[in-house]
């Protein structure tokens, strides 16, 4: 038991070194650091602009008003801003894979996977995360209550980001140059994940909640953070960033015995 805590601490404190590691650099070059981010968030700021304009010739539609809207693209935005910002390699995996970039990772004592994810961090993604903080003081439910369904919606969200994303760049490891492809993926996640679930039906509204679960992000306003819950959807939801955890970790740990050395004398990037 003391064992496992130990690990787990050392684990924590390797974490925390990275994140604070990634930041520093980051803020090493301050004008380029707040341009990033706050290009990201003005380029936000002007979705919301279309759809105050487009709500406000249409109150409602399909029981969706501009709070729920509002809300929707706090959590994909906030969702995606967190899981970029900590785990900054998740969409560069593929890449990695297709030059032979990870060797330096296969010798170094912590876990592959999380070693490769957090050695970067998106500068955008701080943008996406602070649009997501400013939309919830605008827009959110302001109780203990609801601050709490905000924080799990986001939870879940970061969780499907980042798995659907490993999952996507883990086909390097059978494809060779998967870039496209899981670019392809990603961009298809983000984008089903900024509209109200709702306006999608038959084969559509059934591929956002399997093969590509953006339903599971675009539906938390009217499923979560509404006053009733639907539990069906929230038992739903945390599977699926559950079983999506698990799937993609599978994928890349059963690809990386595939992998071949790049044989690149390189530190980390």
């Amino acid at each position: 038991m003391l064992t496992a805590v130990s690990r787990a601490r050392s684990l924590a404190l390797f974490l925390w070194t990275c994140w604070k590691c990634n930041l520093t650099g980051a803020m090493e070059f301050r004008v380029s650091f707040l341009l990033t981010a706050g290009m990201m968030l003005l380029n936000d700021f002007v979705w919301i602009f279309f759809w105050s304009v487009f709500f406000d010739r249409f109150k409602v539609v399909n029981g969706w008003e501009l709070q729920d809207v509002m809300m929707l693209w706090a959590v994909s935005a906030g969702g995606f801003g967190i899981a970029a910002t900590l785990f900054g390699n998740m969409n560069r995996i593929a890449s990695m894979v297709a030059n032979g970039q990870l060797d330096v990772y296969l010798v170094q004592p912590k876990p592959v996977l999380l070693h490769v994810l957090v050695s970067r961090m998106s500068v955008s993604a701080i943008g996406d995360a602070s649009f997501s903080v400013l939309l919830y003081a605008m827009f959110g439910d302001g109780s203990w209550i609801g601050f709490w369904k905000y924080v799990l919606a986001h939870i879940v969200s970061a969780a499907i980001f980042l798995f659907f994303c490993v999952a996507a760049n883990s086909l390097a490891f059978w494809f060779g140059n998967a870039e496209g492809l899981s670019q392809q993926l990603f961009v298809s996640l983000i984008s089903f994940s900024t509209y109200p679930t709702d306006i999608f039906r038959g084969a559509g509204r059934l591929i956002i909640f399997t093969a590509i679960p953006a339903g599971f992000i675009s539906y938390m306003p009217i499923g979560l953070m509404r006053d009733a819950v639907e539990i069906d959807f929230l038992v739903g939801a945390l599977a699926m960033s559950a079983g999506l955890a698990a799937g993609a970790t599978w994928l890349f740990y059963t690809g990386l015995r595939r992998y071949s050395s790049g044989n690149l004398m390189t530190m980390r990037s």
